[in-house]
């Protein structure tokens, strides 16, 4: 695998190839970046949605489909995600490598399909189409108020919320179901010009293709008008907690989801992020971790428990499920776990032990070449041109004493427990 260097190929508009030939497909991932915002979250959302619904060209997801089928059953799609405060609206594109067809121009109608979905909507009267915005706000409706459905993640969703109250990072990357009703197509319309115009553009195209063929075919299809750009943002990390927030909320459940949200004034650029990260691991990243080990299988207190960080805001989260009335036991016994980490209360075999499980992740976001643009996207907000061997040669070197020196700003912000009803009632 070669990754080559960006090419700039307008204003805030970057390509970047990563040559392999361990896929059939190519793929162009196109991302757009904003800033997460309360005002705009819930367009940015509804945009991903829409678009895909049909182009001037092809004006229904029945032409868009058979269009597709002709290129040999390539797939198109978007979505938004948050990274830290940026809110990310991401369109891709995976399409056969033409070496095996005797199509040799794949790429390029594929390149023309994507491009139509992003820059050539399909419209009414100027405006997006009145029909498709009134069913892609009720599918909306749906996937907010379905966030309800998958508790584990709805609970650390839900700390993060909390915990970051005062701050872009509790937004959720689907915005609010109250902002739907005031969205017209015009004022959509609107917004997404904006939007196209101002956003920093990264396209990640990852296939066996030479960056000379790749970058002629890209500079020729896309054409990305270029005004009043938005500048990123790096997020406010450093934070002491006053005090230890704590917040329970009760919905018909049988298994309490406990998550404590965690300030580690670590920044990604520290050189003590890397031992974060193995810090994180040792106690909570899997079966030989220091909750797992002992708070779930000891104390039998769990149903599952992990810990996990927030790159890009510097957060610890841990997550549990756990019976109702084991709630202050588990707590305290979290607690007691990580004061005796600080103090390096953990062996060399745990540091093997969690680099290995770290390595062996770093290594599975070559499995799919989805995964793999978004980690070099991920890697490119945070300005960092590590590649995957290189950032496995960083947490190979980390040593114990760093871990123990990234540990201790480590402090305790939100205890989140989501319980049951009956529970409530009791009490």
């Amino acid at each position: 695998m070669e990754r080559y260097q960006p090419i700039v190929i307008n204003e805030e508009v970057r390509l970047h190839c990563i040559k392999t030939d361990k896929f059939k497909t190519n793929l162009v991932s196109v991302y757009f970046q904003r800033p997460l915002l309360r005002e705009e979250v819930t367009h940015n959302a509804l945009l991903s949605m829409l678009l895909p619904r049909g182009t001037r060209q092809y004006p229904t997801a029945q032409n868009i489909s058979m269009e597709l089928e002709n290129l040999y059953g390539a797939s198109l799609g978007s979505d938004v995600a948050k990274k830290g405060e940026r809110n990310i609206l991401q369109f891709r594109l995976q399409v056969a490598n033409e070496a095996y067809l005797d199509d040799k121009n794949i790429f390029s109608k594929g390149l023309n399909m994507l491009d139509q979905l992003i820059s050539d909507p399909y419209l009414e009267d100027d405006q997006f189409s009145s029909s498709y915005l009134k069913q892609e706000k009720e599918n909306l409706t749906e996937k907010i108020e379905g966030r309800i459905n998958d508790k584990i993640k709805y609970a650390y969703e839900r700390c993060i919320e909390e915990m970051c109250k005062n701050e872009n990072f509790a937004l959720y990357e689907y915005g609010k179901k109250e902002d739907l009703p005031k969205i017209t197509g015009e004022q959509l319309y609107h917004h997404y010009g904006k939007l196209i115009e101002s956003s920093p553009i990264d396209i990640f195209v990852i296939g066996d293709m030479e960056q000379g063929y790749i970058e002629e075919k890209v500079r020729k299809t896309f054409q990305f008008k270029r005004q009043n750009l938005v500048s990123g943002i790096r997020e406010q990390v450093h934070h002491k907690p006053s005090k230890v927030l704590r917040i329970e909320e009760s919905m018909e459940i049988n298994q309490g989801k406990l998550n404590m949200g965690f300030r580690t004034n670590v920044p990604y650029e520290s050189e003590l992020y890397e031992p974060l990260v193995v810090f994180s691991n040792i106690l909570g990243g899997g079966p030989n971790s220091k909750l797992f080990k002992n708070i779930r299988e000891k104390e039998s207190l769990c149903y599952y428990i992990f810990s996990r960080i927030e790159k890009f805001k510097s957060l610890m989260l841990i997550g549990s499920g756990i019976e109702f009335e084991h709630y202050e036991k588990t707590v305290d016994l979290i607690q007691k776990e990580i004061y005796e980490m600080k103090k390096g209360f953990f062996s060399e075999e745990d540091i093997d032990s969690a680099k290995k499980g770290i390595i062996t992740s770093i290594r599975s976001l070559t499995d799919t070449p989805g995964m793999l643009a978004d980690f070099y996207y991920t890697q490119t907000l945070s300005k960092n041109f590590d590649s995957l061997e290189d950032i496995i040669k960083k947490i190979e070197k980390v040593k114990k004493d760093e871990i123990v020196q990234a540990a201790q700003e480590i402090s305790l912000d939100t205890i989140y427990f989501l319980k049951g009803k009956k529970e409530v009632a009791e009490k």
